[in-house]
């Protein structure tokens, strides 16, 4: 099919586009970039007063299927994904059973093909049955097609294990993303401090993220590796993260719109639709997150979208599963908190939800770019339209996130893979 768009305010960090353009797309790619297209086509989109970016990759999801379906599944994580502007998502290994295998592997592969709305390239686990006891064939897993791999949720504490782990990951030119939380400082259900103290629950120590994120740049400097840290949250992390990159580490890490929104006090707010692992954290992490994405530090933002029932988390705040879902307000949160006060333009916005996450991946051949002949994924958003976040216009099986209720800013119009229109809002 040939789509035209026109009008629209064409933003792209690896070419430095930013201006009004029309594209032109045929047999899904991108074929001509230009003031003005006027060719036959089976389809216009006017673009006019929106945004065109590459299409938004997400590393760091959960979708749930296999095992755990009454959350999410496969199909609608990536109606959730497509309505929030992702173009490519990586679901994560802690489902029933386990990616360690090349049959599960290929299942979940399978399943996203037949549901062909983004791409979805799951990672694997780095051990059997994320158990740390044993690792996985990682050769076999990567020719079976997984993106990376990690035990997301349930840290490998062995560090002679996690060494292994991401030697052998980088041989295969991949990574291991590690899920930091020292488990012998993590007991609690938010982050430590005041708010813990006055809803009488446990808080979860700072320095759970932290020594765990020391380890992972141990190992990265010392073997000269490649090392990933999931969704950072403090200020100390991303110091050490940014000291590590300055000495030349192999170090990259990731956060997620959660961390640069809130802090612990909207739990006072959503209660536990506002409690997740690693926790919110303190204005001052806040403020450290948003300098990290601003100057570099953090290579990407992802969703973590993490659906769980109404059942799950209609408890109390000690016995509620961690987590929240993302895919559809993360654009808005990105806009209103790091784009609207001033600290990152849209280009960089582009670079931290398009252009590096497809370099971390190693698909910037094909994605994470408006470039003529690279495959069209592509964002189409409008920047000033206002809405409610509400429980009823969420599209992702769960309905746990700490937004509901709130007025945000930025609405996906048309989410476009592989020149195919998956969304129009």
């Amino acid at each position: 099919m040939r789509i035209v768009l026109k009008n629209g305010h064409v933003i792209d960090y690896k070419n430095k586009i930013d201006e009004i353009s029309d594209i032109l797309i045929e047999d899904g790619k991108i074929i001509k970039i230009a003031k003005k297209i006027d060719e036959n086509v089976e389809k216009e989109i006017d673009c006019t007063n929106l945004k065109v970016i590459p299409g938004m990759i997400d590393i760091h999801c959960h979708l749930r299927e296999p095992g755990f379906e009454y959350k999410e599944t496969i199909e609608t994580g990536a109606k959730s994904a497509v309505a929030g502007g992702f173009t490519t998502i990586c679901p994560m290994p802690n489902t029933k059973p386990t990616p360690d295998n090349k049959e599960t592997l290929e299942k979940i592969i399978e399943k996203g093909k037949r549901v062909d709305l983004c791409n979805i390239l799951p990672y694997a686990s780095v051990s059997k049955g994320e158990k740390g006891e044993e690792l996985v064939d990682f050769a076999e897993l990567k020719e079976a097609g997984a993106i990376a791999f990690s035990d997301d949720g349930m840290p490998v504490i062995n560090s002679n294990m996690m060494r292994q782990a991401m030697i052998e990951a980088d041989k295969l030119n991949t990574y291991v993303a590690s899920h930091c939380e020292e488990k012998s400082v993590s007991a609690g259900a938010i982050n430590a401090g005041k708010i813990a103290d006055k809803l009488g629950v446990k808080g979860v120590l700072p320095e759970a993220e932290e020594i765990m994120a020391a380890r992972e740049i141990v190992i990265s400097e010392t073997n000269n590796i490649r090392g990933h840290i999931c969704h950072i949250s403090t200020k100390t992390s991303k110091r050490m993260i940014r000291d590590a990159k300055n000495r030349g580490v192999k170090i990259t890490c990731e956060t997620c719109p959660h961390y640069f929104t809130f802090t612990v006090e909207e739990v006072l707010n959503s209660g536990t639709n506002a409690k997740m692992n690693p926790p919110l954290r303190e204005e001052k992490d806040r403020m450290a997150i948003i300098e990290g994405l601003k100057d570099g530090t953090i290579d990407c933002i992802i969703t973590d979208h993490a659906p769980h029932s109404e059942e799950e988390k209609n408890v109390e705040l000690a016995k509620a599963p961690n987590g929240i879902i993302g895919f559809e307000t993360a654009l808005s949160a990105e806009i209103m908190n790091l784009v609207e006060p001033g600290y990152i333009d849209y280009q960089n916005l582009v670079r931290l939800t398009s252009y590096t996450p497809a370099k971390l991946l190693k698909i910037d051949n094909e994605r994470g770019c408006i470039e003529v002949g690279k495959m069209a994924d592509i964002t189409i958003f409008d920047p000033e339209e206002e809405y409610v976040y509400t429980k009823e216009n969420i599209v992702s099986k769960s309905k746990n996130s700490p937004f509901i209720g709130k007025k945000l800013k930025g609405k996906v119009k048309y989410t476009i893979v592989n020149g195919k229109i998956v969304y129009k809002d």
